[in-house]
């Protein structure tokens, strides 16, 4: 057996037995993470069959519906302008989402990127910190303010809050992670015998550091749906008359009293669907430490 082989078998024993039974995919299947799953795919599923639960557009005005309350026909009601909540709430739920899978992954993609790079590089890694250090100095929404004051608001903006937001959470965990693996002693015998540094991060680092990041991915996909909602909530975020859970929050403070399911509907909505991601991270975080 060749030197690399022996330092790659030494990669798949570090020093305790895998419990197949403590796989993440595992986790997913079963208690918290089988509920979270079930919860995100349910809402996922609804969004997406939003034109076969519903007969509105989530643009359209309907004669003669203002402000109705909950009834057969609009069972979250209208809004102010005549518009079907339960429809907007469906289509919200799709753009949130689309949100959250866009910016999370670059974010996670970028933040990694810049984290390993650092551990190779210590130039890199004292400019890759104080990048860090700024970025997590100002609050989600101070950011996203003084963004949005540059860009205008929008979409777009939220995405941008979102990526900036993750780039130092990945980044310092994929460090931390990379630093904490390389002094292992089958990561040093693979560098004596002369691997190079590609296939060390390759064949031995990373393999260790997915199952922390997949964690971190679920949480920031929880973080991320609350980001959008705060912003689309306070006017800099989706704009009107798209539809997102946040603005749809917002509008629904002006009318409570003509009908309070207006905001309800979005409130469980944001409210399950952070939870759901919260319980897939929980699964995953306690298979990882069990397994």
């Amino acid at each position: 057996m060749s030197d690399l082989a022996v330092a790659e078998a030494g990669a798949n024993s570090p020093g305790r037995a895998a419990n197949p039974s403590r796989t993440p995919l595992r986790a997913l299947t079963r208690g918290q993470g089988l509920a979270g799953v079930t919860l995100i795919a349910v809402i996922a599923i609804a969004a997406l069959a939003a034109p076969l639960l519903t007969e509105y557009g989530p643009l359209e005005q309907i004669p003669g519906a203002n402000l109705l309350g909950v009834s057969g026909d609009h069972w979250l009601g209208t809004d102010q302008v005549n518009r079907d909540v339960l429809t907007r709430t469906l289509y919200g739920i799709r753009i949130d989402l689309l949100i959250a899978f866009v910016a999370v992954p670059i974010g996670a993609v970028l933040g990694s990127a810049i984290g390993l790079v650092a551990t190779i590089n210590p130039v890199a890694d004292v400019v890759a910190q104080r990048v860090f250090d700024l970025i997590l100095a100002f609050p989600a929404l101070v950011f996203a303010i003084a963004l949005t004051a540059i860009t205008g608001p929008g979409a777009h903006a939220v995405i941008i809050v979102i990526v900036a937001a993750e780039l130092p959470i990945f980044g310092r965990q994929i460090r931390t992670a990379v630093l904490a693996v390389r002094e292992q002693p089958f990561v040093e015998a693979a560098e004596i015998i002369g691997a190079s540094t590609g296939w060390t991060l390759r064949k031995h680092v990373l393999p260790h550091v997915i199952e922390p990041l997949a964690v971190q991915l679920a949480l920031s996909l929880s973080l991320a749906v609350f980001v959008e909602s705060a912003m689309s909530f306070i006017g800099i975020g989706v704009r009107p008359p798209d539809p997102s859970l946040g603005s749809i929050i917002a509008e629904s403070t002006r009318n409570l009293d003509a009908n309070p399911a207006m905001a309800v509907g979005p409130l469980l909505v944001v409210s399950a669907l952070t939870l759901g991601f919260l319980l897939i991270a929980q699964a995953l975080g306690r298979a990882r430490r069990i397994g």
